[in-house]
C-alpha cells in the first residue's frame, strides 16, 4: 500500500448513488461517514447497504461510522432570518416561554440559562457570530452582537469555557445508535464527550444492544481537553473535532492541541483522527488553497491515523476530487518522513514489547515486509502505533469485523484468512496469500508478529519467514 494515512468520507447528497460510492472506494475511501446530525433513518439504511455492496463487489474492508448528534445546543426556528448589526440584543429563552424583544430565539437546552455567566461570550453558527451575555434570568438569556451577521433557524450555540451540565447521551442519540447497530456499524462516534465516563456511557449502550462497533470520542471543547488522558484510554480511537474545538479554544492554540493530543495519543496507543475544514474550499472550488493543502501536510507529517473529510464530500461540488487531492497530498509527505511519535509509545505488556521488536527487525532488514496476526485487531493495532517504517504492513484475521475495523488504523491492509491449528500453518497459508495476490515476490523477508493460539497455546511470538 503506497498511502499510509487513512482516509474518511462524509456521504450526503453529493455522494449518496452506489455508484459515486464505489469511486470513492476505488480513489481510496478506507470508512464512510453517516452524520445523523442531517440524516434520516431510511437514508443510513439505504447507505449502509450501499457502502457493503459496492466494498463486497471491490472485496474491499471498507469501515462504516456513524457519528451521533450528541448533546448539542441549538437555536429554535425562526420564521425568516434575523439581519443582525453590532450591539443589536437578542434573547436566547427556553421552549415554551414568549419573548420579550423583536430579536428572539428559542435553544433546546432549558439548562443553558442555569450554566452561563453574564459577560461569558456566546458563539453561534460556528464563528460566524459572536455575542455577549449581558443579562442572564431564570428563563432566558440575553446577548450583545459583536459582529454582524445573520441568524437563522437550528444555529449551533458554542459557549467557550462554559461547563455544560448536559447528558452524555440525547434520546435521539440512542435511537440512532439502536440503528447504527441494525446496521452493523463498525464505529460509533460520540459527539461533544467532555470525560471519560461519558465513553463508558456509549459503550455500555453499544452493549446493551449487543453491538460490536468501537467508540471514537469527538474531542469538541475545553472540558475534554482537561480530561484527555481519561478520554484516550476509555476510548477505541479519538477525533480532533477541530470545527467546534477551534470555537471553544483560541484559535491560535488550535495547532498547538493538536499536535498535543496525537502526541499523547501515541503514547497511550489509540488511534487519532484529523477532522473538519482540511478542504473546505473545494466545496465551491475545484483546486484546494494552498494553506489546505499545509494544514493536510501536517496532519499526515503529524502520522495521525486518519483524516476525514465532511462537508467537502457530503454537500460539495467536487467530492471525487476533493477525496483524490487528499490522496496525493499525503502519499507525497509519507515520502518526506514523518514526526516520529511512534517512538513514544508507552510499551505496558509483554505484547506491545513484542511488537517493538518486531517493528526494529523489520525496519532493520532491506524490502522486509511486516505481517501481524490477530484476532482481535488489538496487535496490529499496537504495532500500527509504532508507525513501523516497511513499506508494506498486512493484518491478517479470520473476522471480516477485525478486517473492517482495521480499515481505520494507519498503514495497515488487512485481510480475511482462517487460521491453522499450528502457527506455522497459518504462516504459510499467509505468504502463499501475498504471493498469489501478487503483494509480493517469493523470496520477501517477512517479520510475522503474532500472539495467536498454536496447538492450544497462547505466545507471543516472532518469526522470520522467506515467502
Amino acid at each position: 500500500m503506497s498511502r499510509r494515512t487513512k482516509l474518511i468520507a462524509t456521504l450526503g447528497p453529493a455522494t449518496e448513488s452506489a455508484e459515486i460510492i464505489g469511486q470513492l472506494i476505488d480513489i481510496g475511501a478506507n470508512v464512510f461517514r453517516l452524520n445523523m446530525s442531517h440524516a434520516k433513518h431510511e437514508w443510513a439504511r439505504d447507505m449502509s447497504r450501499k457502502i457493503r455492496q459496492q466494498a463486497n463487489a471491490r472485496m474491499a474492508h471498507v469501515a462504516l461510522l456513524f457519528d451521533l448528534t450528541g448533546p448539542s445546543i441549538r437555536t429554535g426556528d425562526v420564521e425568516t432570518p434575523y439581519e443582525l448589526k453590532i450591539g443589536d440584543l437578542v434573547e436566547f429563552r427556553r421552549e415554551g416561554t414568549e419573548p420579550t424583544v423583536p430579536l428572539s430565539t428559542t435553544v433546546n437546552y432549558g439548562g443553558m440559562m442555569d450554566d452561563v455567566a453574564e459577560g461569558r461570550t456566546l458563539v453561534v453558527d460556528n464563528g460566524t457570530l459572536l455575542m455577549e451575555i449581558r443579562t442572564r434570568k431564570d428563563d432566558r438569556i440575553l446577548c450583545e452582537v459583536k459582529n454582524a451577521g445573520t441568524l437563522g433557524s437550528r444555529r449551533h450555540i458554542n459557549l467557550p469555557g462554559t461547563r455544560l451540565n448536559l447528558p452524555a447521551m440525547t434520546e435521539k442519540d440512542h435511537k440512532d445508535l439502536a440503528l447504527a447497530i441494525e446496521c452493523e456499524a463498525d464505529y460509533v462516534a460520540g459527539s461533544f464527550v467532555r470525560d471519560a465516563a461519558h465513553v463508558h456511557e456509549l459503550r455500555d449502550a453499544v452493549q446493551a444492544l449487543e453491538g460490536t462497533a468501537q467508540i471514537i470520542a469527538k474531542i469538541e471543547d475545553q472540558e475534554a481537553v482537561r480530561n484527555i488522558d481519561a478520554i484516550i484510554q476509555a476510548s477505541d480511537a479519538i477525533m480532533i473535532a477541530r470545527g467546534d474545538l477551534g470555537i471553544e479554544v483560541a484559535f491560535e492554540e488550535l495547532p498547538i492541541l493538536q499536535r498535543r493530543i496525537i502526541k499523547r495519543c501515541h503514547e497511550l496507543g489509540r488511534r487519532v483522527i484529523v477532522a473538519t475544514q482540511l478542504l473546505e474550499s473545494m466545496i465551491q472550488n475545484p483546486t484546494p488553497t494552498r494553506a489546505e493543502v499545509t494544514d493536510c501536510s501536517n496532519a499526515a507529517y503529524e502520522e495521525a491515523d486518519a483524516l476525514m473529510l465532511s462537508g467537502e464530500t457530503s454537500i460539495g461540488k467536487h467530492p471525487l476530487r476533493c477525496l483524490e487531492v487528499l490522496v496525493k497530498i499525503t502519499s507525497r509527505i509519507e515520502r518526506s518522513g514523518g514526526l516520529g511519535y511512534g517512538q513514544d509509545v508507552l510499551l505496558r505488556d509483554e505484547r506491545q514489547k513484542t511488537a517493538r521488536a518486531a517493528v526494529t527487525l523489520a525496519d532493520s532488514l532491506p524490502d522486509a515486509r511486516l505481517v501481524v496476526l490477530t484476532r482481535r485487531g488489538v496487535l496490529a493495532n499496537h504495532t500500527a502505533m509504532l508507525r513501523p517504517r516497511t513499506s508494506e504492513f498486512y493484518a491478517f484475521t479470520p473476522k471480516n469485523l477485525v478486517c473492517r475495523q482495521l480499515a481505520l488504523t494507519r498503514n495497515v491492509t488487512a485481510f480475511k484468512l482462517p487460521f491453522a491449528a499450528s502457527i506455522d500453518e497459518t504462516v504459510q497459508r499467509a505468504a502463499n496469500f501475498l504471493i498469489e495476490s501478487e503483494n509480493l515476490k517469493p523470496g520477501t523477508p517477512l517479520v510475522i508478529v503474532s500472539d495467536i493460539l498454536s496447538n492450544h497455546i497462547a505466545a507471543n511470538s516472532i518469526i522470520l519467514h522467506h515467502a
